[in-house]
């Protein structure tokens, strides 16, 4: 028997003021078991209501299998400095790479050998110009709540100077160049004293490598997740099974690209 949940007549009550709230009585049945009416009852009423939100449920005995429901609706509990969301997204990226991973094979017609670009992609005369691919990418954003005397004019220059930095010491599990800050961005709402600010912190990660392949000649040490930038040099060489002139990868070279500094100064551990 399916369970239904059914407003009550002359429902909802409730009261106004500085904290507002709004009652509302519901008929459950079809369960005899209070978990079963309970969760219908959550899964069956709004989550918010007029501008309030859910904050208690509850069911207690009606008949051999119903029940009577109460859900009450509140103000959102305010924010206290010191607290935090946390959120984060690994949906990739795009990226265009110059090597392959791996050759799976290269074809010519019968009585011809194909030129092999030891990894070299979409080789033309003049250039090798790759492919777009995805990659993963980690992002993570968080977000804290800070009195008005915490945010100072010197802290928002501090935020502003780290912007486009990686780490430059291990940080939260992170080693030296895995992470890149991409800013900060705050509101403070009301003008009350106590009234707080809002400020989300917007991050990018990248772990360190080692010991990277390019080609079948070419080994990379080390490169800096996002504190380094990996690139690779081609050169005509020629192919003498295939007996044509090919690009291949002649040398890999590592640049940083971002300042390093310190993210204990952000102040968010």
């Amino acid at each position: 028997m399916a369970i239904t949940v059914t407003q009550k007549w002359r429902s909802p009550s409730g009261q106004e003021g500085e904290n507002p709230s709004i009652d509302t009585l519901w008929i459950v049945r079809g369960t005899e078991n209070y978990f079963a009416a309970r969760n219908a009852l959550a899964a069956e009423t709004p989550a918010e209501l007029d501008g309030l939100v859910r904050q208690n449920y509850g069911c207690t005995p009606l008949g051999w299998d119903s029940w009577n429901g109460q859900v009450r609706y509140g103000k959102r509990k305010k924010k206290e400095a010191g607290d935090s969301t946390y959120s984060f997204d690994t949906r990739g990226g795009t990226q265009r790479i110059v090597q392959s991973l791996e050759t799976i094979g290269n074809y010519a017609p019968a009585g011809e050998t194909a030129p092999n670009f030891h990894g070299a992609i979409n080789v033309t005369l003049d250039a090798v110009e790759g492919v777009d691919i995805v990659i993963p990418k980690y992002a993570f954003h968080e977000t804290h709540f800070f009195t008005q005397a915490q945010i100072t004019e010197a802290y928002k220059l501090i935020l502003y100077g780290l912007t486009g930095r990686v780490n430059n010491a291990s940080w939260r599990g992170y080693a030296k160049g895995e992470v890149l800050f991409l800013g900060a961005a705050g509101s403070l709402r009301g003008d009350a004293p106590d009234d707080l600010w809002e400020i989300g912190y917007y991050f990018e990660a990248e772990p360190n490598a080692v010991n990277i392949p390019i080609g079948p000649n070419i080994t990379v040490p080390a490169k800096e997740g996002k504190a380094h930038y990996l690139w690779v040099r081609h050169r005509d060489t020629d192919d003498a099974a295939a007996k044509v002139l090919v690009k291949r990868p002649s040398s890999a070279h590592v640049d940083r690209v971002c300042e390093y500094g310190s993210f204990s100064s952000i102040g968010i551990g």
